[in-house]
């Protein structure tokens, strides 16, 4: 979530347009349009409000109009601080109706499993994240209240974000197996010249479980069309928010930077050949059918199983995380005024970092000690490989935030067996996770009682 960067009462009036496919636009334009009287000077008749309606019922839970209402505001403030075009308003209501649903199924399952977020737990999230913005708690409060976002309302979607992550550690990550035949395989690949990453984005249609003839026959006729569309020229990140059935539908389909050891065989092999902006054909998995787009590829640095030593690399960054509150703008800003505090020797790095960064090495003053290759994400490695000993970096973006990284020394150290099995695991793990992820939502969602109720809110 993103916090709005415009008054709230603009956000109403853009929800109140793109409510009107479910009959939501009439209760926000009356919400927000003050009783009025007639020219002649008589009292208008009084007007009639519609109370609150169910969009859907969910097992035993229900989905409201108004639950819609607020998502779409937050969903719809986070696309336009992204760039992301937004759908047509009728596909746009149903990806966040589905989302919506997806996430009551998962909250109730981790309920039923007793997982549970105490206050105190959440407290201390909440704290943590406020620290990571360099705000107190009430300033954090207050800021977000300016933006038009609750608090109570905050902390409870980050109870509902954590009670599902450690929902998907329990069914999903837990239950990955790794054997050692994979692991030996994996590594006798690294054997030969290996490391593209490919930058991708995605749409997914996926089928239902145990899906008959006619239904994977219908959800492939939608996916073509979505890829005639693609073809044609269409924008990709509007056609996945409004088509895909992908988690990341709503950032546009956007994966950033995959390594292909760390991607399935089947997208692999559909990128073999592709250009920078081309597109593949539809690939076929056991959940759907996925269509890609490359948009960009670079080398890799990777541990190589034949080698028995490696270079480690000893450094400490400053980490500016972008977040509700910091844009990416600001974090860059922050980090070139203290690079120039740096390179004037106005200040050392190791105060800094405990005064600045956003990462538990700020208590070392940004130490992360001895790295080894792949211990880091690309962007950080690159930028780390292309330093000498003393020196510090520009600005360097990478998922976690933006950094500035200093390298204090290198040496060349001996891998040991034990450890290339550790990494050979790492990427094995991280290959099978993303595919696991979308199988298991995909029959939590077919094993959930779903009723739309779309008549009765109208």
């Amino acid at each position: 979530m993103r916090l709005a960067t415009s008054p709230a009462r603009h956000i109403v009036v853009a929800a109140a347009v793109l409510c009107a496919g479910l009959g939501l636009q009439h209760d926000a334009a009356a919400q927000a349009k003050p009783a009025n009287t007639a020219t002649t000077g008589t009292p208008a008749a009084p007007r009639v409000y519609l109370a609150d309606a169910i969009l859907a019922v969910v097992n035993n839970e229900v989905i409201t109009r108004q639950e819609l209402v607020d998502r779409l505001r937050l969903v719809e403030r986070r696309m336009k601080n992204q760039n992301i075009a937004l759908p047509p308003p009728a596909e746009f209501q149903r990806q966040l109706l589905e989302r919506m649903i997806l996430d009551r199924a998962q909250l109730q399952l981790a309920k039923e499993y007793g997982i549970r977020i105490d206050d105190v737990m959440l407290d201390r999230a909440v704290a943590r994240i406020a620290e990571q913005n360099r705000m107190s708690l009430q300033e954090f409060r207050a800021t977000l209240e300016r933006e038009g976002t609750p608090f109570a309302r905050f902390r409870e979607e980050i109870r509902e974000e954590i009670m599902m992550q450690r929902l998907r550690e329990r069914e999903v990550d837990n239950k990955i197996q790794i054997t050692e035949s994979e692991v030996d395989n994996y590594l006798a690949e690294q054997g030969a010249p290996q490391g593209q990453e490919f930058q991708l984005s995605h749409i997914l249609v996926r089928t239902p479980e145990n899906a008959s003839a006619e239904q994977i026959a219908e959800r492939r006729k939608r996916a073509e069309e979505v890829l005639r569309q693609v073809k044609a020229g269409g924008d990709f990140a509007k056609l996945a928010a409004t088509y895909s059935d992908a988690t990341d539908a709503l950032t546009g389909g956007d994966l950033g930077w995959r390594n292909q050891d760390r991607l399935p065989q089947l997208f692999v092999n559909a990128l073999d050949g592709l250009k920078q902006g081309e597109v593949s054909g539809l690939i076929k998995s056991p959940n759907g059918f996925h269509i890609l787009k490359l948009n960009g590829t670079r080398s890799a640095s990777v541990v190589k199983a034949a080698g028995n030593s490696v270079q480690q690399t000893r450094v400490r960054h400053i980490l500016i995380k972008v977040n509700q509150i910091v844009t990416p703008g600001d974090a860059k800003r922050k980090l070139t005024e203290l690079k120039q505090r740096l390179d004037n020797n106005a200040a050392k790095f190791e105060d800094l970092a405990k005064l600045f960064s956003n990462d538990l090495s700020a208590s070392r003053g940004g130490d992360l000690g001895w790295i080894y290759p792949g211990d880091t994400v690309p962007e950080f490695e690159r930028a780390m490989d292309a330093l000498k000993p003393g020196e510090v970096s520009e600005p360097i973006e990478s998922p976690f935030g933006y950094h500035l990284i200093q390298v204090l020394e290198r040496k060349k150290d001996d891998v040991s067996q034990e450890r290339q099995r550790l990494i050979a695991r790492q990427a094995i793990r991280e290959r099978k996770l993303d595919e696991a992820t979308q199988d298991w939502l995909r029959q939590l969602r077919d094993r959930a009682y779903v009723e739309y109720r779309f008549d009765d809110a109208r």
